[in-house]
């Protein structure tokens, strides 16, 4: 039961104390699961965010389960689960209950402002540590800036693009290529 209690409160805080979403999240989520538990390696977590991202539902929530699940099967997806949403739905209520009485003054809107500025931050330094672990070679950024090209200027669902890319990789893995696959 110790370790089920460990999942819940380590995605509860996770959940209580994070802003802006997955991928604001996921520094915090390498620190606690990584290097502070050792419940999954870095290669895992990768693997995990990128399937979280794919996979319906919040990438966070998908994390929490999939490193619940590598922990204790069902039952520790399932308290991994409910320890990353629980927050929120307390946060949620407690600030739709209030906000609409506070949401027009000025020093709310100077915060929302300052949350929005650390929110990018988080999420550039995510993407650099991602872009580091994942494009190893001059055919990954090419993927990228091909994938980049058409998620912006496009109207192809992202959906599509993951499929095409995940297409693209079986096809260089079955002609040899090893460059972007973990040796």
């Amino acid at each position: 039961m110790n370790i089920l209690w460990q999942l819940f409160t380590s995605f509860s805080r996770i959940g209580a104390f994070t802003f802006g979403g997955g991928y604001a999240m996921l520094p915090l989520l390498q620190q606690e699961v990584v290097e502070k538990r050792g419940w999954s390696t870095e290669d895992e977590i990768l693997d995990y965010f990128a399937i979280g991202q794919c996979t319906p539902g919040i990438i966070f929530v998908n994390t929490a389960t999939f490193v619940g699940y590598k922990q204790k099967g069902v039952l520790g997806a399932i308290f991994a689960t409910l320890g990353a949403i629980t927050p929120s739905i307390i946060i949620v209520m407690i600030i739709s209950s209030v906000l609409n009485g506070f949401a027009d003054l000025p020093v709310v809107q100077h915060a929302f402002g300052a949350i929005r500025v650390v929110v990018g931050v988080l999420i550039y330094n995510a993407v650099s540590g991602m872009w580091k672990k994942s494009v190893v070679d001059k055919l990954c950024v090419c993927v990228v800036f091909v994938a980049f090209f058409i998620a912006t200027c496009t109207t192809i669902s992202p959906a599509w693009i993951v499929f095409g890319a995940t297409v693209f990789g079986l096809f260089l893995g079955k002609m040899g290529y090893k460059g972007g696959a973990k040796q």
